[in-house]
């Protein structure tokens, strides 16, 4: 398994319009599974410019209002600007249906997940850091720091395991100097996430200013955020998205599950560095492949197909993924948050 020794990582605030959509997205799907654990969805957000469009594929016994639950989200955001809003839901085809039906996968396609021993989170050293700047800037507008509005990024880029240069992005109010959120920001944030950052380039706003955000500046897309959500980009990633879809999905729930069995290799100490991946054809309840290696390359298959099954409603049952807890995975990674279900480490 080649591993990189420099690379950047971003991670993106609550109100990146891309992840807006991704929360309103797995709002939608949290509704759903509080009135019928046995929903199906798949549905899409789309914003830009004062329009918001909802479209996807329903079956559920539930009663939702999609756009009442998408204003909501949005408020709670922290946008108040008025929104038209366009929804086209319709019934899961049949074709697809009559597979999932039988315990098939509701897709074709290819998961992965990955694990080192490098961190306390079993994510890349930098990954984590960045999640926690933006996590951290989107906690300090909350709690009362007025002048700095919803939207944000940020990246760390790593040299040979040392963290070389900090790129902190925040729409701000018009008030405010660069010189002074240059300041607030290295103080109240940088500092207190990373420590000596003596030797590090820190760059904030270095377009000078970021008065415009969220839809009013830029559209945004549920699923356009996939390495933010994952590996950074460091690891395979099989193209499918998450946000706004069940379980039935294996985009999203089994790279939950190539997560959790990488990390509990690396954490039974059977690997320093794990790298799971699996595939599956549509309606059929078996993977055409499961395989996982080691950070040598050498396959710890034997093992994986031994001790976990990875049938899509195993993998259901196994991580209890009819909950309606997807809404907060939408924001700051889907991995690392000792919480989830697939963060758990059993004995194998």
């Amino acid at each position: 398994m080649h591993k990189a020794q420099n690379y950047t990582v971003e991670s993106v605030t609550n109100g990146h319009p891309d992840k807006v959509c991704d929360q309103i997205s797995d709002a939608i799907l949290d509704e759903c599974l509080k009135q019928d654990a046995m929903s199906r969805v798949a549905i899409e957000t789309f914003g830009a410019h004062g329009l918001l469009v909802i479209g996807g594929e329903l079956t559920s016994k539930a009663k939702i209002d999609p756009i009442k639950i998408a204003r909501q989200v949005y408020s709670e955001i922290g946008y108040s600007d008025r929104l038209d809003i366009v929804t086209k839901i319709v019934q899961q085809s049949p074709d697809i249906a009559q597979g999932v039906n039988t315990g098939g996968a509701g897709d074709q396609g290819i998961m992965y997940g990955y694990a080192t021993d490098e961190t306390e989170d079993y994510l890349p050293f930098g990954l984590g850091l960045v999640h926690q700047l933006t996590k951290g800037l989107a906690d300090l507008r909350t709690n009362g720091y007025q002048f700095l509005l919803p939207d944000g990024k940020a990246q760390i880029t790593v040299e040979n395991k040392k963290i070389t240069t900090i790129l902190i992005s925040t729409q701000h109010t018009n008030d405010v100097s660069q010189e002074f959120l240059s300041q607030f920001l290295t103080e109240n944030l940088i500092k207190k996430v990373i420590g000596d950052i003596n030797d590090i380039k820190i760059l904030i706003n270095p377009t000078g200013i970021f008065l415009q955000g969220g839809f009013e500046a830029d559209t945004g897309l549920t699923g356009r955020k996939i390495m933010v959500d994952t590996y950074g980009g460091l690891y395979p990633h099989g193209g499918g998205a998450f946000s706004g879809k069940d379980s039935s999905k294996v985009d999203r729930s089994a790279a939950y599950m190539c997560r959790f069995v990488a990390k509990n290799l690396v954490a039974d100490a059977l690997a320093k560095e794990a790298l799971v991946s699996v595939a599956y054809a549509i309606g059929e309840a078996q993977p055409l492949m499961i395989e996982a290696v080691n950070e040598k390359g050498e396959s710890l298959a034997y093992i994986v197909k031994e001790k976990f099954d990875f049938r899509p409603k195993a993998i259901i049952e196994r991580l209890n993924l009819r909950q309606p807890i997807f809404r907060v995975t939408a924001t700051y990674g889907h991995f690392g948050h000792s919480n989830y279900p697939w963060e758990q480490i059993t004995n194998i």
